[in-house]
């Protein structure tokens, strides 16, 4: 198996098993055989489980930076739209059957203390929202804070929706996000 197909396996394989039982509780073992890349291959492409959870991380970054984008621009005419559509975008991905909370809040939570480049992707990652929300807000000419209020009720959401297994944080949050929105616009 060449290094970009081992890669490829790798990284399907640990988002798969870091989702279901947490980053610390999978073994590089586990990951190994539940890919079938060989111990040797894998330690080739990625020599260290620290380097292997910060490759997910930012693949995943990736992944929801373009989604959210996306959905932002396909369902949403407008600033105002847009910022709401986010939390249509949480509630889809909340009612997936495999969703077991936000990958950047979990990975945080077990190793952000631990390993500082987790923590460092875990922020970026953050930030990128809040960013998404700053574009938004300034185009509705908002106060900068909106952005941090909302970006505040998506992570809640987030959480909240990991913990209870319920899509219905994103449409309280949702809520929340029209009062703070009509609240902002200028009169």
């Amino acid at each position: 198996m060449d290094a970009e197909t081992a890669e490829l396996k790798l990284l399907d394989t640990a988002e798969r098993l870091f989702d279901e039982r947490g980053v610390q509780s999978v073994g590089m073992d586990a990951i190994r055989t539940a890919s079938g890349v060989s111990l040797k291959r894998l330690y080739q492409v990625f020599p260290s489980k620290e380097l292997l959870v910060e490759a997910v991380l930012r693949r995943r970054d990736e992944a929801v930076r373009s989604a959210l984008t996306a959905h932002g621009a396909e369902a949403a005419d407008g600033p105002y739209e847009r910022a709401l559509a986010v939390f249509d975008w949480l509630a889809g991905w909340f009612a997936e059957p495999e969703f077991r909370g936000c990958a950047f809040i979990n990975a945080f939570g077990e190793l952000g203390g631990v390993a500082p480049q987790v923590a460092v992707i875990a922020r970026d990652h953050k930030e990128a929202l809040r960013a998404y929300f700053a574009e938004q807000t300034d185009a509705l000419g908002a106060p900068p804070l909106l952005a941090d209020q909302l970006a505040l009720l998506a992570n809640g959401a987030m959480a909240v929706a990991g913990i209870t297994g319920s899509p219905g944080p994103a449409a309280q949050a949702k809520a929340a996000a029209r009062v703070l929105l009509d609240a902002a616009r200028p009169s």
